[in-house]
């Protein structure tokens, strides 16, 4: 199969970053940057030696895109790549409500064409490397703080929470049997009823538990993963792509001095699964599902349930307001 032609919709943080990893691509070419701003579309499309396109009227000329637009513009776009019948990269989350990503979803699946989410975080090599070294995990914490970003209009739980829900749920393999949240709104700056931080417990069976927290109003940026077994800690940090394990061991030690201590810690650092940029990984998972190398069906399949968990966050918390 010839290398894939992908358009890129948007030319926003996200949009502009997807147009250079597949720019820098050995697997697939940039052909069409789409971008209603012209001066903007045409800067990013010049910078990356592709065509530009206002609108996707064009879409005869690529064998799949990528929607990086704002989130309230993913659904309408969405569909109408669908309605061309191309594989499709939408940046997460699929859509501004649940029902508009079930939407979305279910129209990838009756066509039979490729759907992929932008869960960046599935491609980071420190999160694949714990998720390998995870064992029998009875409890995973997250904390995922960012300082005010105003161009994102999302509340915090689409917008940051989502990365970690889904981690949690594919550590755990499962979905919650109960979602406990609660949501904060204090920026001035906000939406009204676009949250800027989430507090979260998810129960899941068997007693496991996963504790979430999310900011958008932090004053520094904070990505952290605890794993936690019975027997030992998986301590991840996702900024720094590092993963640290922790053992307690009982018993004495003696010590020069005869004095002794009575608990030991052992500390390992593995080394990682080496998966590159995440972006870059991400675009390789999408040219194969492009090229059917990879199962469509499962990936569309694992969309949905932290979008389903999100939802409930989003429609049950009470809010702090």
């Amino acid at each position: 199969m010839a290398r894939p032609q992908i358009a890129v919709v948007g030319t926003g943080s996200m949009g502009s970053l997807h147009a250079r990893v597949l720019h820098n691509s050995p697997r697939a070419d940039l052909a069409v940057v789409v971008e209603p701003r012209e001066e903007i579309g045409r800067a990013v499309a010049d910078r990356f030696g592709a065509a530009w396109a206002p609108d996707l009227s064009e879409l005869s000329r690529v064998d799949a895109v990528v929607v990086a637009a704002a989130t309230h513009a993913h659904h309408d776009l969405a569909l109408q790549v669908i309605d061309a019948r191309l594989p499709m990269l939408v940046e997460k989350p699929v859509a501004d409500s649940l029902e508009k990503s079930q939407e979305i979803v279910d129209a990838a699946a009756a066509a039979d064409l490729p759907l992929m989410c932008g869960l960046l975080e599935r491609y980071n090599s420190a999160v694949v490397t714990a998720m390998q070294l995870t064992r029998e995990p009875v409890h995973v914490r997250t904390t995922r703080h960012s300082p005010y970003a105003p161009r994102i209009k999302t509340g915090v739980s689409w917008d940051l929470l989502v990365h970690d829900v889904d981690i949690a749920l594919r550590i755990l393999g499962d979905e919650p049997s109960k979602v406990d949240a609660t949501l904060g709104y204090f920026h001035p700056s906000s939406v009204p009823g676009a949250e800027d931080m989430a507090e979260v417990m998810l129960s899941f069976p068997g007693g496991r538990l996963t504790s979430a927290s999310a900011s958008r109003i932090g004053q520094q940026k904070i990505r952290t993963l605890t794993i936690t077994e019975v027997d030992r800690v998986i301590e991840v940090d996702l900024l720094r792509q590092g993963v640290t394990l922790y053992r307690h061991i009982d018993g004495d030690a003696a010590t020069e001095d005869g004095l002794g201590y009575r608990q030991q810690t052992v500390i390992e650092i593995p080394a990682l699964v080496n998966m590159g940029e995440p972006l870059g990984a991400q675009l390789n998972r999408f040219v194969d599902l492009i090229e059917g190398t990879a199962d469509a069906a499962e990936e569309r399949a694992s969309i949905m349930p932290a979008h389903r968990v999100i939802g409930e966050v989003v429609a049950s918390a009470p809010a702090l307001v």
